[in-house]
């Protein structure tokens, strides 16, 4: 049985202490802050990241070097004999295309899978992978049951502040001045490639109904219907929101009574362009 080594990047939230329980390797993302580079968790905190982020700062996202990921590979093959990498959305950034340009050069030993996920459902395709791994799946087995998995997944997010969007030019100062004039909570969707809006909202409370009903169809209609038989994974993030997605938590689970609700932090990859205060439910079908 092949021994297969399991890649993700800290998109997928999993923290590099979790990564050492798991028995896999995070590669932490790149942020150029007022020119200066820094790597999530190793150099720069959740914390620091959101105090730098009040203060105005000039962030950008960017993707792990060309050399930082041919290092690990090779790290890794030297005690594995595959490895199955998993980076966030080839919609949202560069990494998934190179990573896959870079594996042509091992010799099908490096398998990346573009399954289109990030954050909560990035890490649930980690999960996966180490579970058919345990099973004995090769590398390219695995990273085949993942991508043939990729749109049995959706996240909704709401986002507290135009500021950001507006920011980052996703948003015309005009369009952000008439959101924050009418209180608009607006929500976006991850539906695999990237990222688009969704509906609008006027109050927190109308945006987590928008979401849980969004999530309700998605079920319903695409993911083979809400029963006690049919396992679905849900998930709750957030921007620095903690507070608030504990108490969506119960919302959602008065809803979805039969599925265990995971909560952990929207990647910063995803906080750097939203901000702070947002919320998101989403949800994966379970691998059959």
């Amino acid at each position: 049985m092949s021994k297969v080594a399991i890649v993700t990047d800290s998109n997928s939230g999993i923290t590099q202490a979790q990564a050492k329980e798991l028995g896999i390797r995070v590669l932490p993302m790149p942020f150029m802050i007022d020119g200066k580079t820094y790597y999530e968790e190793l150099t720069l905190s959740r914390a620091e990241f959101y105090r730098k982020l009040a203060d105005n700062a000039d962030i950008s996202t960017s993707q792990p070097s060309p050399d930082s990921i041919l290092e690990l590979w090779d790290e890794l093959l030297g005690a594995y004999d595959e490895v199955v990498h998993i980076p966030m959305s080839s919609g949202l950034s560069g990494s998934c295309q190179t990573a896959v340009m870079l594996s042509q050069d091992y010799d099908g030993k490096v398998h990346v899978v573009n399954n289109q996920r990030i954050s909560v459902t990035q890490r649930q395709s980690v999960l996966d992978a180490i579970t058919l791994a345990q099973e004995g799946k090769s590398g390219s087995e695995i990273r085949q049951i993942l991508e043939d998995d990729k749109f049995n997944s959706s996240i909704y997010i709401m986002i507290d502040t135009l500021y950001y969007l507006k920011k980052g030019g996703r948003i015309t100062p005009a369009a952000a001045a008439l959101g924050t004039l009418l209180k608009l909570k607006p929500v976006l969707q991850i539906q695999g490639e990237k990222l688009d809006a969704f509906a609008k909202a006027r109050t927190v409370n109308q945006a987590k109904s928008i979401m849980i009903n969004a999530i309700k169809s998605d079920i319903e209609k695409r993911f083979g219907g809400i029963s006690p038989d049919n396992m679905i994974y849900m998930q709750i993030a957030h921007t620095e929101n903690e507070e608030a997605a504990n108490a969506f938590k119960e919302e959602v689970h008065a809803q979805f009574p039969d599925y265990p609700i995971y909560v952990d932090h929207l990647s910063l990859s995803v906080s750097c362009h939203i901000g702070p205060g947002s919320l998101a439910l989403a949800c994966c079908k379970k691998r059959i």
